[in-house]
């Protein structure tokens, strides 16, 4: 292989803290992903989940994790993308052009995923990767105010969407619980693939406020990227702390609010939202701690497991979803929405310890997930290695 031939960064030289988070933020994504199952039920369902340890779980779940996992995947990818598209351009190819396959090849693994889940996002980081090529030149300092503006601009569309354009969405929900209860097949495939068009791709309010919020967010990792933030933590110390007791701040401010705006049933609520403001604060707050933890050299053991799990992410969640359609459906056990909300989020907990065990195993005899390295053969264009060569044993001298 020569000099300039493109090829993934090598394992060894990929940036730990990131996989950290990765493998950090898909246990968010898991613990969401299965609870959503508790509460997706039709207008006629009588099922009410209404305890103190309801509460308290849908609370919990809903201030640390909602909105928080995937946004924070946004931010990484968008930094994966600076790194990808550097990486192309130094060996003397079109970045854009290497990019851009690449995505067509995410949307084609995002299509085989949603008939597993209907609540995939690998589309949507597929189709806003598209329109982050429009951006790979911008600064730092540009990607980052106009980042932050984006989850101000958000604030005022989101309300904005949802008076303008009408969209009945539990018609849709109850158009689709059918096809969830089937013991075919493919009927729970067509109902994975029909929620996923039904529920997002042209449900206004995911539609646009997501897709600005991931474009924003995205932008957000850009920027990182072109302050080299991730490679230099221990060096920035000072400022992770200064980050995190901010975005804590703001969260704790931006909370109040909206729970006063809600519960107080204020009327501006109707043209401007904090929501989506306190969602990206929150996501910021997590992200800053996981990196004060880890350049204080705390948690180790932990971090070595989070970092394997997060080097196969895009392998553990396509699993986690296939686990979730045998499990919640009408083909499987059909345990969506007839269980405590602790049970779903509890099995998540427990799919995502199985996952880092075998993402440790798998990585010490392989050098990539096997989805990541069938995306990775399509977007390079060529066979890469997968299976670790076992190191031969010194001669025995005589």
């Amino acid at each position: 292989m020569g000099e300039n031939a493109i090829k993934p960064v090598d394992q060894n030289q990929r940036t730990v803290i990131v996989d950290v988070l990765r493998g950090w933020a898909l246990l968010g994504v898991a613990m969401m992903n299965y609870i959503d199952f508790a509460t997706f039920q039709s207008s006629t369902d009588k099922i009410n989940h209404s305890d103190t340890a309801s509460t308290v779980t849908q609370f919990i779940m809903g201030t640390f994790f909602a909105a928080k996992s995937w946004t924070l995947l946004s931010v990484l990818f968008g930094y994966g993308f600076a790194v990808l598209l550097n990486n192309v351009e130094k060996k003397g190819f079109n970045p854009r052009g290497f990019f851009a396959r690449r995505m067509f090849w995410l949307l084609v693994l995002a299509c085989i995923n949603s008939a597993f889940f209907f609540g995939d996002i690998l589309k949507d980081y597929a189709l806003m990767g598209f329109v982050m090529i429009l951006f790979y030149r911008m600064r730092g300092k540009t990607a980052l105010i106009t980042s932050l503006s984006l989850v101000v601009v958000i604030s005022f569309v989101m309300p904005l969407t949802g008076r303008l354009i009408p969209y009945d969405y539990q018609k849709a929900i109850d158009g689709l619980i059918p096809l969830q209860h089937s013991n075919s097949l493919l009927t729970v495939f067509t109902f994975n693939l029909k929620g996923t068009w039904l529920t997002q791709m042209i449900y206004p309010v995911y539609l646009i406020p997501i897709h600005l919020c991931l474009l924003a967010c995205m932008l957000f990792g850009l920027a990182a990227y072109r302050y080299n933030m991730f490679n230099r933590l221990p060096q920035l110390k000072k400022q992770v702390k200064r980050t995190f007791w901010i975005s804590l701040a703001v969260t704790l401010v931006l909370t109040a609010v909206d729970m006063l705006s809600w519960y107080g049933h204020l009327s501006y609520i109707k043209y401007f939202n904090f929501h989506m403001m306190r969602i990206f604060s929150t996501m910021v707050f997590i992200a800053s701690s996981v990196c004060w933890l880890y350049i204080a050299g705390k948690l180790k053991r932990f971090f070595i497991s989070l970092a394997y799990f997060g080097k196969m992410t895009l392998t553990n969640y396509m699993m986690q979803n296939v686990i979730s359609m045998f499990v919640f459906s009408g083909v499987g056990l059909g345990l969506y929405n007839t269980m405590h909300p602790a049970f779903y989020v509890g099995l998540a907990i427990v799919v995502y310890i199985l996952q880092m065990f075998f993402s440790k195993w798998w990585l010490t005899h392989y050098y990539y997930g096997p989805v990541e390295w069938v995306w990775r053969q399509l977007s390079y264009g060529k066979r890469l290695p997968i299976k670790k060569e076992k190191p031969q044993a010194a001669p025995v001298m005589q």
